[in-house]
């Protein structure tokens, strides 16, 4: 499978070594009663049932967003790496580097490869690198946002290593 194909949604790996999900930060689930809220108000002088409506009309709109912004980010043996709806197999990790802080900065702009494939959230800080090694894809790296980067990165490790071990040993 190509390092940046979807794959369906399914059953997590039994093998699961890694699983979070980036939700958006609470003060970005504010926003829904917010704008909701706001559109209510602006359609109060139509009438009380148009401002209700617009009310849980822009709720409902700015939840879906917030549902849909966040991303799955998981690591199994059989799998590999899993960053939304994109999925490289374990055996074509190539080591990596997690940072936070102006490191990962660092890595989401000026040192970055435009070929990278990225899953990044804007409310999470922690980042991880993670170097490919498959020569019929052009992609070299991906970068993946993670609360818990060191995590992630062991998580990768443990999979690319249990990929290269031969069968049945």
């Amino acid at each position: 499978m190509s390092a940046g194909a979807p794959e369906p949604a399914s059953a997590p790996a039994p093998d699961l070594l890694h699983a979070e999900r980036l939700w958006p930060s609470p003060g970005a689930w504010l926003m829904a009663p917010l704008v909701g809220a706001l559109a209510a108000v602006c359609l109060l002088p139509v009438g009380r049932l148009a401002a209700a409506a617009a009310g849980a009309v822009g709720f409902a709109l700015v939840l879906a967003g917030l549902l849909r912004a966040s991303a799955r980010v998981e690591v199994s043996a059989a799998r590999g790496l899993r960053a939304g709806s994109a999925v490289v197999p374990a055996q074509f990790l190539s080591g990596g580097t997690a940072a936070r802080g102006e490191a990962a900065r660092q890595l989401r702009g000026p040192v970055l490869d435009a070929r990278t494939h990225l899953c990044l959230r804007g409310w999470v800080d922690g980042v991880v690198l993670v170097g490919l090694d498959d020569p019929a894809d052009p992609t070299p790296s991906w970068l993946v946002s993670s609360r818990r980067p060191e995590q992630l990165l062991a998580a990768v490790e443990a999979a690319r290593a249990a990929s290269s071990r031969p069968a049945g040993g």
